[in-house]
């Protein structure tokens, strides 16, 4: 869903879009107010199964707040997030998860003290999988990602790139059905 940019809160709610295959994410009506100020204002999104979804706008638009509370980050003043038809609204972060909703920071998201494999290594044993399972799956996004070679590097020492792919790699680990 692109709009132009306009401020959240000022935009014309558009009537549900009809999505091909299973609705993945749904929001209803999310609301959040900081200060008096609503900096999202009923906001409604509906994302399909293999949609990729981008929101534009201008700085303050409530870009990042509408994301936050669709992750469990932020909690919403009003409204609802449904995910896989079950209501998440009140759901912390970390059950989101479990149902398969990952999350993909801004910002870089590594522990630098770590290797790159060890980082990708502590996200896999949150997991029910065997010793096996876990380092095959490390080493399929180890290769995946372009980054064996820095394997054993500490992402201390990383580029920016080199950062990124591994933020990216930590946030797949768990197969999530949403990014």
């Amino acid at each position: 869903m692109i709009s132009q940019a306009a401020p959240v809160s000022s935009r014309k709610v558009p009537s549900p879009i009809k999505t091909k295959g299973e609705t993945v994410l749904t929001t209803d009506q999310l609301v959040k107010i900081y200060g008096g100020r609503a900096v999202v204002d009923g906001i409604n999104l509906h994302v399909g199964a293999s949609e990729i979804v981008g929101l534009l706008g201008p700085n303050g638009a409530g870009k990042t707040t509408s994301f936050y509370m669709i992750v469990g980050l932020v909690r919403p003043n009003s409204g609802r997030v449904i995910f896989s038809d079950t209501d998440v609204t009140d759901y912390p972060m970390y059950k989101r998860a479990r149902l398969g909703m990952g999350y993909l920071p801004q910002e870089e998201s590594i522990f630098r003290k770590m290797t790159v494999e060890q980082n990708i290594l502590a996200i896999l044993e949150t997991l029910p999988l065997s010793k096996a399972e876990r380092r095959n799956r490390c080493d399929q996004l180890l290769h995946q990602f372009g980054i064996e070679r820095i394997a054993k590097n500490t992402a201390l020492t990383l580029s920016g790139g080199e950062k990124r792919r591994l933020t990216i790699a930590r946030s797949l680990v768990t197969q999530p059905k949403l990014l």
